[in-house]
C-alpha cells in the first residue's frame, strides 16, 4: 500500500531561536524555586545566534544580495517584506517576542546615534551584531551599589573602552555581574543589534533600566565612576513593525507586551516604507 508523501517546511532560524531560549530559559522550578540558565545553555544560544543575518528577522541590511530568510521559497525571497536598513532615521526597536522569561527584539541605529550608558539589573543579555560596525563602551561594578540605595554609584571596572565591534563578528554575552553589564553603544555606520534577554525589564519585579555618567580614573587606569542619572531627555527610540518569518509560540505562556507598546510607539512610522 502506498502513502501519500508529504513535506514539512523547515522551521525558520527565529522559530528555532524561540524554541531554544524556551527550553533554556522558561520557569522550570524545582522546590518552588526558578532554575537558572546553564553555560551549556547559553552556549547553544549564542551558536543560533552566530548563524543569523538580518533578514532571518525581516530586516534589508542593505547588502546587493541580503542574506535569504530561512526556509523561504526562491520566489518568495525575492518579494518578501524586509524593513529597509535605510530607512531608520532614529534609534527603532523591532519587538519580536516577549515573556515573563525572556525578551527577543533588534535595536536599529542610523550612523552616529548612540544609546547611552544603561544597565541590566540581575540579567543575562546575547547580542548579536546583524549589519554595520559599533562602538561599545562596557563596565562591571566592582562592588554593587545596595539595592536599597537610592541610587546608584560606585566604582567600576572598564570592560570595554570604545571597542568597535564589526560585523560578522561572535555573538557576545553579558552577566549580571560580569561582561559588561554596563554598556553604551553608537553606530559608527548604520547597523542592527539582536538581542536577547532574560528575565525582560520590568519596574514592577525591581528590574528598571537605569542610566549613568561614567567618569574615568586617571590615577586608576581601567576604572570609571559611575553615577545614576535620569534619562537622557534627547533619548528617541521608536517602533518598528516585525515583518519576520511568524513565530509559533508556547500556548502555556502569557505574552507581555504591555512593556513594548508603552516604550516602544510611533510604530506606523514605517508604513511609510512600504507604499
Amino acid at each position: 500500500m502506498a502513502f501519500p508523501t508529504c513535506s514539512v517546511a523547515p522551521l525558520s532560524k527565529v522559530q528555532r531561536l524561540y524554541d531554544a531560549c524556551d527550553m533554556v530559559f522558561s520557569s522550570a522550578t524545582t522546590a518552588g524555586m526558578p532554575m537558572p540558565a546553564t553555560l551549556g545553555g547559553i552556549s547553544w544560544l549564542q551558536h543560533l545566534l552566530d548563524g543569523m543575518a538580518a533578514a532571518d528577522v525581516g530586516i534589508d541590511d542593505g547588502e546587493k544580495q541580503p542574506a535569504s530568510m530561512d526556509g523561504a521559497e526562491p520566489s518568495a525571497k525575492k518579494s518578501a517584506r524586509l524593513l529597509p536598513a535605510h530607512g531608520f532615521t532614529r534609534i527603532t526597536y523591532v519587538h519580536i517576542h516577549q515573556s515573563d522569561d525572556f525578551s527577543i527584539g533588534v535595536f536599529c541605529f542610523p550612523a552616529g546615534a548612540t544609546l547611552p550608558l544603561h544597565d541590566h539589573p540581575e540579567m543575562v543579555v546575547l547580542s548579536k551584531l546583524l549589519y554595520g560596525s559599533v562602538r561599545v563602551r562596557s563596565y562591571d561594578w566592582v562592588t554593587a551599589p545596595p539595592s536599597s540605595s537610592q541610587r546608584k554609584c560606585g566604582l567600576a571596572r572598564v570592560v570595554a573602552a570604545d571597542e568597535v565591534r564589526r560585523a560578522p563578528c561572535e555573538t557576545s554575552v553579558l552577566f549580571p555581574r560580569g561582561g559588561g553589564n554596563m554598556h553604551a553603544f553608537t553606530a559608527v555606520t548604520p547597523c542592527a543589534i539582536l538581542d536577547v534577554i532574560t528575565p525582560p525589564y520590568s519596574e514592577e519585579h525591581g528590574r528598571p533600566s537605569t542610566y549613568f555618567n561614567d567618569v574615568p580614573i586617571v590615577s586608576l587606569p581601567g576604572f570609571a565612576f559611575l553615577e545614576e542619572v535620569e534619562m537622557p531627555e534627547d533619548l528617541s527610540v521608536v517602533g518598528a513593525p516585525y515583518l519576520g518569518p511568524r513565530i509559533t509560540v508556547d500556548m502555556d505562556e502569557d505574552e507581555d507586551d504591555d512593556y513594548y507598546d508603552e516604550h516602544y510607539d510611533d510604530h506606523d512610522d514605517y508604513d511609510d516604507y512600504h507604499q
